[in-house]
């Protein structure tokens, strides 16, 4: 069997690799247990030159080869280009999209740097799989530099209509990188045909697949059962004094739609008082990129709310809202999510959102809760048995929020099962191998 090559933004760190914690790591745990992997990035150290550093190998199952960046050239590449520029338009937001040609040539020259300490570390027979908006014309650097090796690409984020995304100066190159790849994957149909139609629009071509991101179910279910009697879950358990949990959990970001789930929230205890003192709603937020402005301001307007919320809707033994800004344990937030009745998961805009699916793999069978979901998730292409909101619209939400506390539980269980067997079928296991599948021989039809 080839040699696997996995290329991110950045390697996991230590503690990572021993005890994932979601995302990147988890999703390909399978993928990596059953063939010598390779995995490349950066190494989360910078330096004060003008060049990446030499790999350094740390040999193993995988095998770890990372590089430290220039300073100057990894902040415009890292906070500028991809996340103040890309980002916000790939989440549909052109308006939050900040241009500057320097931080456009940034992102190719460190694209440049990751092709340039790769290259000598690849076989012929290698099978190189590419994530994320960071590294989109790493394919092309590679290409440019002799790589002949089957290459992928997947994109974990939305992907916008072309006319959206044609908006970004010095679109139609990027797109056009995008033919180096024999595969590009991405989470949703409708983000294929919008991908798919921004490629030939500027003449290019490239096979385009859904490929849906899943998780480990029975892990997660294992690891939410266990969660149950360790000490964290049995705080909040005390702490509810019988009343029941809405949970959200999130990055916090603009495109989560965290303002508006706030509003949704305090508009069920204002139009459904019979939801007073009788429920609270716990989100998790735990801070990030808070040296960019949009996010110190997102910050700011949702402490505002809080504090407004619970100011005027809170009793003198109820706080109807809380929120935690930092980062918990994997095990805790599973615990969590086994205790919720409810998961509030309304993002904007989101390729796929993983909570929604750890959220229906914790609940309890003999007395699953409900989940109310964005529109707008990649999940809601699979979990159709949700309660599907526009997260704009905080009445619509506390309509959802309304009916999910009020279902029947016969009605939460057949909603329940059938949203567990998607979540079982469309696992992380079953994400990877169809993307390397595909990717190793053409003629196979995408999951």
């Amino acid at each position: 069997m080839a040699r696997l090559v996995i290329v991110s933004n950045r390697v996991p760190a230590a503690r990572e690799r021993s005890q994932p914690a979601g995302g990147l790591t988890v999703a390909l745990k399978d993928a990596i247990l059953r063939r010598e992997t390779l995995w490349f990035g950066w190494s989360g150290h910078l330096t004060s030159g003008q060049t990446a550093s030499e790999p350094s190998i740390r040999p193993g199952h995988p095998t770890f080869a990372t590089i430290d960046l220039p300073q100057e050239a990894f902040r415009s590449f890292y906070e500028g280009f991809s996340n103040s520029t890309l980002w916000p338009l790939l989440h549909w937001r052109p308006g939050l999209a900040e241009f500057r040609r320097d931080e456009l040539d940034a992102y190719y020259a460190v694209n440049d740097m990751f092709a340039a300490a790769l290259a000598p570390l690849l076989r012929a027979d290698d099978v190189v799989w590419i994530h994320d908006y960071h590294l989109i014309p790493l394919g092309a650097a590679l290409q440019a530099r002799g790589a002949a090796q089957r290459l992928g690409f997947f994109l974990h984020v939305p992907f916008p209509p072309a006319p959206l995304f044609d908006t970004l100066p010095q679109a139609g190159q990027l797109l056009k990188a995008l033919g180096a790849y024999d595969l590009v994957g991405v989470q949703t149909r409708a983000d294929a045909t919008y991908l798919q139609t921004a490629v030939r629009s500027v003449g290019g071509s490239v096979p385009v697949a859904p490929f849906p991101v899943g998780i480990g179910a029975n892990a997660f279910e294992k690891l939410a059962r266990q969660a149950q009697a360790i000490k964290d879950t049995e705080r909040l358990h005390a702490s509810l004094a019988g009343r029941t949990l809405i949970l959200g959990v999130d990055r916090l970001d603009y495109s989560k739609g965290l303002p508006e789930r706030f509003r949704g929230y305090a508009q069920l205890l204002r139009r459904f008082p019979a939801h007073r003192n009788h429920v609270t709603f716990i989100q998790v937020a735990p801070v990030s990129r808070g040296n960019v402005a949009h996010y110190r301001a997102l910050r700011r307007e949702l402490d505002e709310l809080t504090g407004r919320i619970n100011g005027d809707l809170a009793e003198f033994n109820w706080t109807p809202l809380r929120y935690i800004t930092r980062s918990l344990p994997r095990a805790t937030l599973a615990g969590f999510h086994r205790l919720a009745r409810v998961a509030l998961v309304t993002p904007l805009r989101d390729g796929m959102n993983l909570v929604a699916k750890e959220f229906i793999a914790a609940q309890p069978p003999d007395d699953p809760g409900i989940e109310v979901l964005s529109r707008f998730a990649g999940a809601a292409e699979e979990l159709t048995d949700a309660l599907l909101v526009n997260p704009s619209d905080p009445d619509e939400i506390a309509g959802a929020l309304d009916a999910a506390l009020s279902m029947p539980l016969e009605e939460r269980k057949r909603r329940w099962e059938n949203m567990m067997q998607v979540v079982r079928r469309h696992s992380a296991r079953a994400w990877a191998e169809s993307f390397l599948e595909r990717l190793a021989d053409p003629g196979r039809q995408a999951a």
